[in-house]
């Protein structure tokens, strides 16, 4: 089977245990380009805290650890709370995490120089809506549009900033942190 034919059996409803359709995972990816080098557009996008700044419905972040968050937000209306963890974590390079708890998602930001100034953010998202209001929103296109315009507001952000509010520079590989690369100015 090749990678686009699971991608898409993976993608199709299945039956559940009860005998009810299991959830579809719904995958968004999209690209923004930053006029801002790469280091300062991970090292901003690494101050999770921040997010409510630019991202709509995110109402706090809350880092637990190097690894963790709980997140709180708006989804469809409705007050959602959940917890992530970032098992991949490449300065200058990629954040990868997933849900532990609560509304499922997964995904990953690259940065991708493009120029001394300029930088390619692509955010791969999977998610599962979890009733009909979500199921409905994601028909319409709710969610890949609130992402395309958090991207956009992310964009705005950092370049009216021109430098981050703050920067972790350590590595996560699976359970092992490195928080070696230290350039602290807010501590996990």
């Amino acid at each position: 089977m090749s990678k686009t034919d699971s991608m898409n059996k993976s993608n199709k409803k299945s039956m559940g245990k009860n005998g009810k359709h299991a959830a579809k995972t719904e995958k968004i990816e999209k690209s923004i380009e930053i006029n801002v080098p790469v280091r300062v557009a991970y090292n901003q996008w690494t101050q999770f805290e921040e997010f409510p700044m630019f991202m709509k419905g995110v109402k706090q972040v809350q880092q637990l650890d190097a690894k963790r968050l709980h997140w709180r937000a708006e989804i469809a209306g409705k007050e959602k709370e959940w917890d992530a963890e970032i098992f991949e974590q490449e300065p200058d390079g990629k954040i990868a995490w997933r849900s532990t708890s609560g509304a499922r998602n997964d995904g990953m930001v690259t940065f991708d120089k493009r120029g001394d100034n300029t930088t390619l953010l692509t955010l791969f998202l999977e998610y599962v809506p979890e009733d009909t209001t979500e199921h409905v929103g994601d028909k319409l296109g709710v969610v890949d549009h609130r992402v395309e315009g958090d991207l956009k507001r992310f964009k705005e952000f950092v370049e009216a900033r021109g430098v981050p509010t703050g920067a972790w520079r350590g590595e996560i590989h699976g359970n092992a942190v490195d928080p070696s690369g230290k350039e602290h100015t807010h501590t996990r």
